[in-house]
């Protein structure tokens, strides 16, 4: 997934996902019909569903599209072998351009008039439609929370879990939280002690790194901080202070560009980190290219999320993922989260054949309060209730680390990297 591209305002509101570690719940509902879901007994009519997708949007196509990349090739592979129940599923794909009128257009368009199941894997620039799924009462399974509608409304499961009351305002009186644990990993694990904050002087990217800057904090680092002009950044300048301040780790707010471009200073000026530390947007194979300029920050690249390594191949359920998608030229983290989200509609639609898979029967299954993990390629999602806030939360992190022989190697399992560390909170 290469792409240049200067919006760092999707970044920012991306990267939020790796500390906001709490989520939310939903309400308890009935079962709510869909005219459009078949009675059982109807054979092969398809169960549709909706990806709406900010393919054409201002950051550029590659930005978005990972997560529908992977749910395609997952409900491709769900249907060679026979469906659900014997019916296909039958996928509705929608663009939004990036915009709030473009995303309520595929939301009427998708739940209005072609009636779908469920929508998957969503990844809006805006999710200005949000509302209106949830008022129409259509499962959302597995999207990226990309803003707070996943925290927000009922009825919308993002591929990370909540804990919040999701009662129509975001979190908690407009709070959410976010654990540490990223920040504890590298602490205890790679010893480090003094970690760089490097943003933009632009709102979104500015607001992002005061968010990493109170994390470090909280987890006892030096903390130094660096910011570069939006249009005119000069990261050589950056990189000479990373030095001489002798940082061990370095956290952004800055597109893939301007990784890029930081990358290729910080060799220049001969900095040394313990890790270059980059999110799940930007884990993916293109790192050869798209840090074709700098090898030594390139090798020093690390990636952490809430899903299992997208390279890690000795894993069966990655290895599926991989022999499935293996027509697509770059692989990444997001299209692995896609590719679960369209397993976890399928688990569900498959509990509701015997009764019909009907938008009620498919939300019910997600609302049960039970943790699920998409055969072990995400960290355990829950959704559950909370009236108020957790202060400490025990959270697991998957991490990974660049190497030009070997590309993303896991660093430990999943499962097993997991800290008991505070919840913070941030206005979204």
């Amino acid at each position: 997934m290469p792409r240049r591209r200067r919006a760092v305002e999707v970044l920012a509101a991306g990267l939020l996902l790796l500390l906001s570690a709490a989520c939310g719940s939903r309400l308890p509902e009935s079962d709510f019909g869909n005219r459009s879901a078949p009675a059982p007994g109807q054979g092969a009519t398809p169960i549709r569903v909706g990806i709406i997708t900010s393919v054409t949007s201002p950051v550029g196509g590659a930005a978005f599209t990972g997560p529908r990349d992977g749910a395609k090739a997952y409900f491709d592979r769900l249907n060679a072998r026979g469906g659900i129940g014997g019916r296909p599923v039958e996928v509705r794909l929608c663009d939004d351009g990036g915009s709030g009128v473009g995303n309520n257009e595929c939301v009427h368009r998708l739940v209005d008039e072609d009636e779908v199941v469920a929508l998957v894997a969503t990844t809006a620039l805006d999710y200005a439609g949000a509302s209106r799924v949830s008022r129409a009462r259509v499962p959302d399974i597995g999207g990226q929370p990309i803003g707070p509608a996943y925290d927000t409304y009922p009825h919308l499961y993002g591929i990370y879990g909540s804990l919040a009351p999701r009662d129509g305002s975001p979190g908690w009186d407009g709070q959410l939280y976010g654990g540490t644990e990223v920040y504890r990993y590298f602490k205890r694990e790679q010893g480090a002690r003094t970690a760089a904050v490097v943003s933009y002087n632009q709102a979104a990217s500015a607001a992002y790194a005061r968010l990493v800057v109170q994390g470090l904090r909280a987890e006892g680092y030096r903390v130094v901080t660096e910011q570069v002009d939006f249009a005119l950044p000069n990261f050589r300048a950056v990189a000479a202070d990373l030095k001489e301040q002798g940082a061990d780790l370095v956290f952004d707010a800055l597109d893939t560009h301007g990784n890029a471009r930081l990358c290729e200073a910080m060799d220049d000026v001969g900095v040394e980190v313990v890790a270059k530390v980059t999110n799940v947007q930007n884990w993916t194979s293109a790192v050869a290219t798209d840090y074709a300029g700098s090898p030594r920050c390139r090798n020093a690249l690390w990636a952490t999320g809430a899903s299992r390594n997208h390279a890690d191949t000795g894993d069966g359920a990655v290895r599926e993922f991989r022999e499935a998608t293996e027509g697509l030229e770059v692989h990444s983290q997001w299209q692995l989260e896609g590719w679960a989200a369209a397993m976890w509609f399928s688990d569900a639609a498959e509990a509701c054949v015997g009764e019909g898979v009907t938008r009620g029967c498919v939300d019910r299954f997600m609302d049960r309060g039970v943790p699920y993990s998409a055969g072990g390629l995400l960290v355990p999602v829950r959704f559950e209730r909370r009236a108020q806030a957790p202060r400490t939360r025990r959270t697991c992190v998957s991490v990974a680390r660049w190497e030009d022989r070997r590309g993303w190697v896991s660093q430990g399992d999943m499962d097993s990297n997991c800290f008991e560390v505070p919840q913070l909170g941030y206005r979204p």
